[in-house]
């Protein structure tokens, strides 16, 4: 796979050494003269050139692309990026980074973003995972279907726990993926039995609230009664 990365700060040289690690062909553009930290990512081919103006971008030949991620720090770099490797050059996938939360919601087809990253969305999901029992936490959302993964850890009064997954009245629009016991990530079957800690990731179709209320009731713990 070939992928163009805009933005070759420690992000984008980052994602670079992952993708190369799994044998994929990067190229690094950035306008900055500063950011050509050659030796860092050195089996990355390297361009000097600002991905915002058509001619410059088009050295890197887009066009010849697989993937385009807009990896800069600056939220309008990264959107102007995703429309020209969109419209100009027809990238099939294009990733664009998200710094500011609040700017997530230009980040759609009308940008030419396939899938938008929010560090600081992903970070306080992973944080409220990493404390929560019994809460839904959304850990991110695939933009183009619009559905979304959640993950919870059953508490030991969850109305779930000692269930079949089978015999489990699922909301409508919501799957079980994964069931992950212990450090063993488990593919869930009709007769796996759900345990106190297990912890559940769970695909959701919608965003409405009433549907994510039924599925925090079913997962959370038992109410108690007075």
């Amino acid at each position: 796979m070939r992928v163009i990365i805009a933005g070759a700060g420690s992000v984008g040289r980052s994602i670079a050494r992952e993708l190369i690690g799994h044998d994929h062909q990067v190229t690094l553009i950035d306008k900055n003269p500063a950011a050509m930290k050659v030796s860092s990512v050195s089996a990355a081919e390297w361009l000097l050139g600002d991905a915002c103006e058509i001619a410059s971008f088009a050295t890197a030949h887009p066009e010849e692309s697989d993937v385009v991620v807009a990896a800069t720090g600056d939220d309008k770099v990264n959107l102007v990026v995703s429309l020209l490797a969109k419209t100009e050059f027809g990238v099939p996938r294009v990733v664009a980074r998200v710094n500011n939360p609040k700017n997530e919601w230009m980040f759609d087809e009308a940008w030419g973003v396939d899938v938008l990253v929010s560090t600081p969305r992903i970070m306080t999901a992973l944080v409220e995972e990493a404390v929560s029992i019994g809460d839904l936490v959304r850990i991110f959302t695939f933009h183009q279907s619009g559905a979304s993964m959640y993950e919870i850890t059953l508490a030991p009064g969850a109305t779930v726990v000692g269930q079949r997954v089978a015999d489990i009245a699922w909301p409508a629009g919501s799957v079980l993926a994964a069931i992950i016991r212990g450090d063993e990530p488990i593919p869930p079957s009709p007769d796996d039995t759900l345990e106190a800690g297990d912890e559940l990731l769970i695909i959701a179709t919608s965003a409405d609230e009433n549907d994510l209320s039924a599925l925090q009731q079913l997962l959370g713990d038992e109410p108690t009664t007075t």
